[in-house]
């Protein structure tokens, strides 16, 4: 029965081999569902958080995920506005990897609030003076509009699309992917950009706040770019593990080119602004404050920490990933993109938990922050989530359409293709 499930023309492992891929991830959710269960039943004191660090691993995590799920509106941009059919190969697997992102996100949110029966507080009650307020509606509509893009995919599955009906909206819904592609991409380019600029307007907080333009802090539009520089080199990691872990080609190689090559010269002008807004800041904001560029560096969150984030895994990136001899070496180019991965990752770790450990009362001093076993449970129990769902969707749904040419399935010594015809050579 499960192998009557498996796309036509591919071919996966068996059902004993799998099951223990998925007991090893459900082990990992299951944990995360505990912490959750702690968290929600004894409250908040579960975590480490206080009245210093109201934000901490959970929104570290949650800034991260939707900038790394960037991959998916903007890949869609790419493909379905721009008109990068080449992309055409991976976009179903970047529906899926911002699908995963965007839901653990929510759900990490949920018990974040602390009463997630009344998150709806947030849409009914509404405080149109934060940003946040436009970032939960954005997030939450474009889970939807994801949701409505991952649809199809699965009513693709081999049975499901026996079904007469399912086959029917499937196909129908599937020619208004463009549609719901450029309604994701407006929906994401405003809620990454006010997850930068909640930042940028935090006066109180010299070491976030930002000048700008009009009512936009420089955040604002610096958030935009790392997203969409940081998400397609997420969905190029995620599909070379994948390759890795399964030991098929799943895309062509000019596919993982096309992306680093518009992943790295988006980080390349992400980088050189993050560096003219560092200056700026260093010589605005800091001594208008009174306070100097030391002021904000010290023990755990030192100096080292914009060392490594705009040189270590800023510019060394960007430069692997522009220069064409550089990124058509395999090892560069996973390197290249998982140093990009890392720099934006650690740019949110700053943002969140930096800006909040800096003293901002002369009798204060700085504070550190360490999160709790549940902290980490909910965390990385949301990448297990995330691989069950990547596993199950690729076991069972056609993620990637060049598989069966790249990968033809033998029959009698002869390699046959999807559709049945003896693929010569």
């Amino acid at each position: 029965m499960d192998l009557a499930l498996i796309p036509n023309g591919v071919q996966r492992c068996s059902l004993k081999a799998f099951v223990p891929w998925l007991l090893l991830w459900l082990l990992i959710v299951a944990w995360g569902l505990l912490s959750a269960f702690l968290v929600l039943f004894k409250g908040l004191n579960q975590t480490n958080m206080n009245h210093y660090f109201a934000f901490g691993l959970w929104i570290v995590f949650d800034l991260s995920v939707i900038a790394l799920g960037a991959g998916a509106f903007f890949t869609g941009f790419l493909t379905y506005i721009i008109g990068k059919e080449e992309l055409t190969a991976i976009i179903n697997a970047a529906v899926v990897i911002g699908f995963i992102c965007y839901s653990a996100a929510i759900a990490m949110l949920g018990i974040d609030i602390g009463q997630p029966l009344r998150g709806w507080f947030i849409f009914w009650h509404a405080n149109v003076h934060s940003m946040l307020t436009e970032v939960s509606f954005c997030i939450t509509v474009y889970l939807g509009v994801l949701t409505i893009e991952y649809l199809p995919l699965i009513l693709s599955n081999r049975k499901l699309n026996e079904v007469r009906e399912f086959n029917i909206f499937g196909s129908n819904l599937h020619h208004a992917v463009a549609l719901f592609a450029a309604a994701g991409t407006f929906l994401s380019f405003f809620h990454q950009g006010s997850l930068g600029g909640m930042f940028g307007v935090l006066f109180a907080r010299p070491f976030a706040f930002r000048e700008g333009f009009s009512i936009w802090p420089w955040t604002f539009f610096l958030f935009i770019l790392s997203s969409i520089a940081a998400g397609p080199s997420f969905t190029l990691l995620c599909v070379w593990i994948v390759q890795k872990v399964t030991g098929k080609e799943l895309v062509k190689r000019s596919v993982f080119t096309m992306l680093a090559k518009i992943s790295g010269w988006l980080l390349a002008t992400y980088v050189i602004l993050k560096i003219v807004d560092t200056i700026s800041w260093v010589y605005g904001v800091v001594p208008r404050a009174g306070l100097s560029f030391m002021d904000f560096y010290e023990g755990t969150y030192g100096v080292w920490l914009i060392i490594a984030e705009i040189g270590i895994f800023g510019i060394i990136p960007a430069i692997i990933l522009i220069t064409p001899r550089l990124r058509e070496r395999n090892g560069l180019l996973i390197t290249g993109a998982l140093m990009n991965i890392t720099g934006i990752v650690l740019n949110r770790f700053v943002f969140t938990i930096q800006t909040l450990a800096v003293p901002v009362m002369p009798f204060d001093k700085f504070m550190s922050y360490f999160p709790t076993w549940q902290e980490w449970g909910i965390a990385i129990g949301s990448i297990g989530y995330g691989i069950l769902v990547f596993s199950l969707s690729y076991r069972y749904l056609p993620l990637f359409p060049q598989e069966a040419e790249l990968n033809p399935v033998t029959v009698l010594g002869k390699a046959v293709t999807d559709s049945g015809v003896v693929k010569r050579g």
